[in-house]
């Protein structure tokens, strides 16, 4: 059993797959010496625990750059939703001002600003009075997977629903 020279370059996958193979190999062997066997199974393990640690913390830089572009997004969309407030409020000033002086145009080399009317839209003054031909019901389902859960839990059969343990990895 020779490990490769440069376990730097191994894939987590393969490690463990050598040290599988290593646990297969020696259970085997009935004439290794224990210490032979331990040594074996040390550097395995070791390289494997390395190798893990490096993923880990790769994983752990991963999370934390996401972090910052998610901190960055918001940042960003805080700053656009101010830009667009603004530039909802001149939008209204000017139009507003325009309206006030009955001035309907506005031309200059570099812009061009009108008041025009809008389509004709609908307001509902009040929906109560309106003909059940202009109203559609639409129902909603919605599933209270905590009551599930707590059913479940409780030992009470829920016919299309099972408890589940999964696993997670945790970084620390």
């Amino acid at each position: 059993m020779n490990a490769p020279a440069n376990t730097s370059t191994l894939r987590l996958y393969q490690i463990a797959d050598d040290y599988l193979t290593a646990l297969d190999a020696l259970a085997e062997l009935d004439d290794l010496p224990a210490e032979a066997i331990a040594d074996t199974l040390e550097g395995l393990a070791g390289t494997f625990q390395d190798k893990a640690a490096n993923v880990a913390a790769y994983i752990r830089t991963l999370d934390a750059e996401a972090a910052a572009i998610a901190a960055a997004r918001q940042a960003m969309e805080r700053r656009q939703g101010a830009l667009e407030r603004h530039a909802g409020r001149l939008r209204d000033y000017l139009k507003g001002q325009m309206e006030r002086t009955g001035i309907p145009r506005v031309k200059n080399p570099w812009v061009a600003v009108r008041v025009q009317p809008n389509p004709q839209s609908v307001v509902i003054e009040d929906e109560s009075l309106l003909p059940k031909c202009f109203k559609e019901s639409i129902t909603t389902v919605k599933l209270l997977k905590a009551e599930i859960g707590k059913a479940l839990k409780a030992g009470k059969p829920v016919t299309g629903a099972r408890l589940e343990r999964t696993t997670r990895l945790v970084i620390q």
